[in-house]
């Protein structure tokens, strides 16, 4: 007897089926005797509240092309980890209850960083855990990349393609919000594949001086229109050289919903452009996954069951140098996987012509 449990955690993504069903299918196919799956339902919050679901082989047929996740998410902030609930749970001692209660032989894990942090702290405890590269941001350090990704890319660049109509038609500048917090993986992807003519991400803070000068620049050159990609998190040079506090309170006290309209009311203020914003927002989450996501989340899956039938635990499954492996839980959880402002891409850009606001 094999029991295993299946959860997703933090933001949703177009994949997470897919990854499932990789693990299930790979466990039927190559495991002798029974299997039992208990699927917990929305996140860590399931495996708090003891939420879950006996599932059967079943359950996995016909979601391979299915977004989102059939078991529900939820973000359960891994800060607060050890702060019990409103109701007075505690939400360490409660998980282990239940992984002992349903007696796991692993645990697979679909979720991002703070997700990452709180299944090694499970490791930590003794659990057997297995997690699964889950992100739109592909920020998730020690892999190349994390099922979500492309699909979102996807999405953003179909949202920027659609744009170019318009703004051609009224000589418009398009400042266009793409997801994004604290990285920026997907508008420097989807820039660069929309053709934006600038591309604003946290990790190369900006000067609105040389925004400005990019804008003007493409007019000079005949161009009727605009693109800007903004990234959620985009930050300029003298927010980058505050104090993080400081930065925080700024941010906190802004009356825009976000940086991009502050970027377009000063391009508009400066240039006498006809500036508009547009956000995909959630889209960027949504939909079916495209075919590289299925693929790369089937992988995931099948080495992560795998890895539970060598008896490996304590690792996130992960593609380097385009090779599947496991790395140990221990040295990803917490960390982040940035853009490096001097790699091939970023370079690459700025010899098209693409600004990224800082020189």
């Amino acid at each position: 007897m094999l029991r295993i449990g299946l959860l997703t955690s933090g933001g949703d993504c177009q994949a997470l089926n897919a990854t499932m069903r990789g693990i299930v299918k790979a466990l039927f196919h190559n495991v002798d005797g029974e299997i039992e799956i208990f699927g917990f339902e929305d996140g860590y919050q399931g495996l708090i509240y003891g939420r879950y679901r006996e599932m059967t082989y079943s359950d996995f047929s016909g979601i391979l092309t299915r977004g989102g996740t059939i078991l529900g998410t939820s973000r359960t902030p891994f800060k607060l980890l050890d702060e019990p609930g409103k109701d007075g749970i505690e939400k360490v001692p409660a998980m282990l209850h239940t992984y002992h209660k349903l007696n796991l032989d692993c645990l697979f894990m679909l979720g991002g960083n703070g997700s990452t942090k709180t299944a090694n702290r499970l490791r930590e405890e003794g659990c057997n855990v297995i997690t699964l590269p889950k992100t739109i941001d592909n920020d998730t350090y020690g892999t190349d990349m994390t099922f979500g990704f492309t699909s979102a890319i996807d999405v953003a660049t179909k949202c920027i393609d659609d744009i170019h109509t318009t703004a051609n038609s009224h000589r418009r500048v398009f400042v266009i919000e793409i997801m994004g917090h604290k990285v920026g993986w997907i508008p420097l992807y989807a820039g660069i594949a929309g053709g934006a003519d600038v591309i604003l991400i946290p990790e190369i803070p900006y000067d609105m001086d040389n925004v400005i000068r990019a804008i003007e620049a493409r007019d000079g050159n005949g161009g009727r229109f605009a693109i800007i990609a903004v990234a959620e998190g985009a930050i300029s040079k003298q927010e980058a050289a505050m104090k993080k506090k400081d930065y925080k309170k700024k941010v906190a006290a802004r009356v825009k919903p976000s940086v991009v309209y502050d970027i377009a009311e000063e391009i508009a203020a400066r240039t006498d452009r006809e500036v508009r914003v547009a956000i995909p927002g959630h889209t960027q989450r949504g939909g079916q996954p495209d075919a590289m996501d299925r693929i790369f989340a089937t992988q995931c899956g099948v080495e992560a069951a795998r890895a539970c039938m060598d008896g490996e635990f304590g690792i996130m499954i992960a593609q380097v140098a385009g090779k599947m492996c496991r790395v140990p839980l221990e040295e990803v959880a917490g960390k982040l996987k940035y853009v490096d402002p001097d790699g091939d891409l970023v370079r690459e850009a700025r010899m098209l012509g693409i600004s990224f606001g800082d020189e």
